[in-house]
């Protein structure tokens, strides 16, 4: 039990008990030096930050041995998936990617480069660009997806199925309520 809370695993068996982590660690530091604050916040959001940072390195190697980085990686993911024929606004792709205007213009400069996509006119408006991705962009994605997932895949071997299901599942809930919370804001600040 840390700071008067109930410990994340109390539930669990010995058998079941995973080994002491980073954050129990940084818990149990925190309670020595401020016994009056929970730090249960920590036992899910900090595991969260410190799961993005150890698997981060091997996505982004990932990404590098296809000659991409993980902007870049995004921008044609983002197109592949949005089916045929693979074609999007700049306007749908920044607010898809929740980038700037002028971060998406540099990653397409340099995918255009790269031969990954090309930028055409739009037939029903003269003025506005339209972003497409090549067969090779296309295929780079589709090959750059499989390797990741696959090697994304491998960090999960420590839960069954039944567990990764149930963790989806929950931190799904997470970030909806999260989200629910920051438009509720954002409407009422006008934003």
């Amino acid at each position: 039990m840390m700071n008067g809370t109930k410990g994340d695993d109390d539930r669990l068996g010995d058998e079941d008990r995973p080994r002491e982590d980073h954050v129990d660690r940084l818990r149990r530091q925190w309670a020595l030096e401020l016994p009056d604050l929970d730090t249960e916040p920590m036992a899910i959001l900090g595991r969260a930050f410190r799961l993005s940072n150890l698997v981060r390195p091997s996505i982004e190697a990932t990404f590098a041995d296809f000659g991409l980085d993980r902007g870049e990686f995004d921008v044609i993911a983002t197109l592949r998936r949005s089916g045929p024929p693979y074609l999007m606004t700049p306007t749908e792709m920044y607010s898809a990617l929740m980038i700037s205007s002028g971060g998406l213009t540099h990653r397409l400069d340099r995918l255009e480069k790269a031969g990954l996509i090309h930028r055409e006119k739009s037939p029903r408006d003269g003025r506005s660009v339209l972003v497409a991705l090549t067969e090779a962009g296309a295929a780079l994605a589709e090959k750059a997806f499989r390797t990741d997932m696959a090697s994304e895949a491998s960090f999960l071997q420590a839960l069954d199925g039944k567990e990764r299901g149930a963790l989806a599942v929950l931190l799904r809930k997470l970030i909806a309520g999260i989200e629910n919370e920051q438009a509720r804001g954002e409407d009422e600040n006008g934003g």
